[in-house]
C-alpha cells in the first residue's frame, strides 16, 4: 500500500478520536495540547460534550462517524474492546466508510490481535491502513503524557502518525506486524495482574503470621519482589481502601483472556497463564466488570476472612 503524500500528520492537522473515557479523554486533551484539531467522538453524549466544550476552539463532534472520517486522514479508537472497534469501523456508516484511499485507523484500544489482523486486512483491501497502538501507564500518565506505546503495523503507516503518538506517549516500542501491538499489551498486562495477585497472597499470608502489610509493602519494593502493583497500587489504592486506580476489574479479565487465547492460538503451554485468567474472570463474575482492578484483593480477604487493612 502506498501514499504520494508520505510525510508525517503534524499539527495543526485535524484528525479524529473516537472514545473519550477515563483513558481516552486524557489523550486527546494531549493532543489538543500538541495543536492539533480533533474531530471527536463517543457513545456517551455527556463525556462528547463536556470534551467539547472544555476545548471548544480545538475541537468539535460532527454528526456522524462517516462525516468524522470524510475529514481526516487518521482516526484514533480508543474504546473497550476490539468488538466495539470492528463496529465503529467497518459498521453503518462507520469510519470505513468515509476515510479515503491512504487514510489510516489507529487503534489504541486493547483488542484482540488475532481480530486485529483480520480487521487489517479487510481495511487494506479499501486502501486504508491501520496500526495498533495500545498504550500502559494508566490514567496518572496518560494525563502528564508519559505513556507507553507498543506499535505494530506497516511502517510507512507507523511514520506517518509518529509525532501523534509523540504527544500521548513518552516511550513508543515498534514490535512488528500489525496485531503485536495488541499482543505485547495482552502480555503485559498477565504479568501485571499476577504481580498484584500473588503479592496479595503474601500479604495476607505475612498478615496472618504478624507482619504488618505496609512493612512488607515496603520490603518488597527494597527487595526482589517488587512489581509495579507493590509500588504504585498498594498503599495508593489498596491498603487505603481507595480501589480508584482508573482501569476497571472487567478490562483486565478482559486482557488476560486475550493473553490466555494468544497461548492456546501459538500453542505455547502455559498452565499459569490459565490459572491466572480463570482466577480474574472468577473475580471479575463475584465484583463486577466496573469494579476497580485493584479491588480483586477483596476476593482473597473473603476467603481468609481477613482484610490487608488494619
Amino acid at each position: 500500500m502506498t501514499r504520494d503524500d508520505s510525510t508525517s500528520i503534524q499539527p495543526p492537522a485535524a484528525i479524529g478520536f473516537v472514545g473519550l473515557g477515563n483513558m481516552g479523554a486524557l489523550m486527546a486533551r494531549r493532543l489538543v495540547q500538541a495543536g492539533y484539531r480533533l474531530l471527536v467522538a463517543d457513545s456517551n453524549d455527556t463525556a462528547l460534550q463536556s470534551f467539547v466544550a472544555a476545548h471548544s476552539a480545538m475541537a468539535s463532534a460532527p454528526r456522524t462517524l462517516g462525516e468524522l472520517a470524510r475529514s481526516v486522514d487518521a482516526v484514533i479508537t480508543m474504546l473497550p474492546d476490539g468488538t466495539i472497534v470492528r463496529q465503529v469501523v467497518l459498521g453503518p456508516g462507520g469510519l470505513a466508510a468515509g476515510l479515503s484511499g491512504g487514510g489510516i485507523v489507529i487503534d489504541m484500544s486493547s483488542s484482540d490481535p488475532i481480530s486485529t489482523r483480520d480487521l487489517g486486512s479487510q481495511l487494506c483491501e479499501r486502501g486504508i491502513f491501520m496500526i495498533d497502538a495500545p498504550v500502559s501507564g494508566g490514567v496518572k500518565r496518560a494525563e502528564d503524557g508519559s505513556l507507553a506505546t507498543m506499535v505494530g503495523g506497516d511502517p510507512e503507516g507507523i511514520t506517518r502518525v509518529r509525532p501523534l503518538l509523540e504527544a500521548m506517549a513518552k516511550q513508543i516500542f515498534f514490535t512488528g506486524l500489525l496485531g503485536s501491538g495488541h499482543a505485547m499489551k495482552a502480555l503485559n498486562n498477565l504479568v501485571s495482574a499476577a504481580g498484584l495477585w500473588i503479592a496479595a497472597e503474601a500479604l495476607l499470608i505475612g498478615k496472618q503470621f504478624g507482619l504488618p502489610p505496609e512493612t512488607m509493602v515496603d520490603v518488597l519494593n527494597a527487595s526482589t519482589g517488587r512489581n509495579n502493583s507493590t509500588e504504585n497500587k498498594f498503599k495508593q489504592q489498596i491498603l487505603s481502601r481507595g480501589f480508584a486506580s482508573g482501569f476497571s476489574l472487567g478490562l483486565m479479565a478482559k486482557d488476560l483472556r486475550t493473553a490466555n487465547e494468544l497461548a492456546i492460538e501459538t500453542g505455547t503451554f502455559a498452565p499459569f497463564t490459565q490459572e491466572c485468567t480463570a482466577l480474574w474472570n472468577d473475580a471479575a463474575r463475584k465484583l463486577g466488570d466496573s469494579a476497580d482492578h485493584t479491588a480483586v484483593v477483596q476476593i482473597l480477604e473473603r476467603m481468609n476472612a481477613q482484610k490487608l487493612s488494619s
